[in-house]
């Protein structure tokens, strides 16, 4: 005779999964370190940062697991500890802009370049180190707006627009009121409005046409082709490059920092293609005397048009070494490297390896 199966006998065993997994720490990093780094990203703006909310998120979550209940999945309550420990690390703190989001005017290229190490600026985070179910909530421009809004605007558009939670979820996750929270949100779409941005305004994937924009990108750069350059970009395309506060507007004025502000000559700046936030990255080197090349400024493009016209609306540059070993990218190359005149081979034989999560 067959073994009855009750509702209660269920209940325990998934209780008593849920318990083994919350216990086994690194089970639970291995499971939710990526998509809960994208969370943490998008509340912090930086990638250090990030990596040490998380830990103390999975931390937290590892110590008090005899504590939970199961009301909810291990991935909701994660996410409601992850919140709460970024909104504790944000309280005090300013928020990290780019420098066009200062509410400064654009500069003029004969302006001297004026840098501000004490501003936290924004940071790039690398694809392979986040996990989330729709890349373009973690574009840089969508997360650059995201931190105009204050700390807890930001958690509850995060878990209301980004997570799809209820008002009711984001209310418990909160320890608030549902009309707290929609008040929050309504407040908080104000906000991106006024700054024309949300999610769905961003670039999808990379079509062919914007894969050969990309390749006459590192071959301009690679050959200091000013004219090809600005023809690349829109006509209003941006510039900005913390730390420096200046940045600059319209396609010609960039073509003139280039071509006097930077550096380098022909084959003097080869430029190898990554991944960050999910679009179009290079890391640019400089050739030093001697012959070698070495890290200089790490360019996030933000592209725009269809396939008969892609151009390059913004340019991000960030400039640190630390920056190109966050992603990966050598520390210098040898005197006599060129530049593979086909980084889109790269871009569509690795995509933006972002999917599979819920974040």
């Amino acid at each position: 005779m067959g073994t009855m199966v009750t509702e209660q006998d269920v209940a325990t065993t998934e209780t008593s999964s849920v318990s083994a997994e919350l216990a086994d720490f690194d089970t639970l990093t291995g499971r939710y370190q990526r998509e809960l780094m994208a969370h943490c990203y998008r509340m912090s703006g930086s990638v250090h940062e990030a990596e040490d909310l998380v830990q103390e998120t999975l931390l937290r979550a590892w110590k008090s697991s005899a504590k939970f209940q199961g009301r909810s999945s291990v991935r909701t309550w994660l996410y409601k500890i992850a919140t709460n420990v970024c909104l504790t690390n944000l309280e005090g703190r300013p928020r990290r802009p780019l420098p066009a989001g200062l509410g400064t005017t654009d500069s003029v290229v004969s302006e001297a370049l004026e840098t501000d190490h004490e501003v936290p600026w924004l940071e790039p985070v690398p694809d392979a180190a986040v996990e989330v179910a729709e890349r373009d909530t973690i574009r840089l421009a969508f997360v650059a707006a995201l931190q105009h809004l204050p700390a807890r605007q930001r958690a509850v558009l995060i878990l209301r627009d980004v997570l799809r939670w209820s008002a009711a979820e984001t209310a418990t996750a909160l320890d608030t009121t549902t009309a707290a929270v929609n008040s929050a949100l309504q407040r908080a779409h104000a906000t991106m409005g006024e700054r024309q941005l949300t999610p769905e305004t961003v670039q999808a994937d990379l079509d062919p046409a914007q894969q050969q924009m990309l390749d006459a990108y590192l071959k301009a750069f690679w050959a200091k082709d000013i004219e090809t350059i600005v023809g690349l970009l829109t006509y209003d395309a941006t510039w900005d490059m913390p730390p420096f506060l200046n940045w600059y507007a319209g396609a010609s004025t960039i073509g003139d920092l280039i071509a006097t502000k930077c550096p380098g000559g022909v084959n003097d700046m080869p430029m190898l293609p990554v991944w960050a936030n999910g679009q179009p990255a290079f890391g640019l080197y400089m050739r030093q005397p001697d012959g070698h090349f070495t890290p200089f400024q790490f360019q996030v493009l933000q592209m725009v048009g269809d396939s008969a016209n892609p151009r390059v609306r913004h340019v991000t540059a960030f400039f640190g070494d630390h920056i190109f070993t966050q992603f990966g990218l050598p520390e210098s190359l040898p005197a006599d490297f060129e530049p593979d005149p086909n980084p889109s081979a790269f871009f569509a034989a690795h995509p933006a390896a972002l999917g599979g999560g819920r974040g």
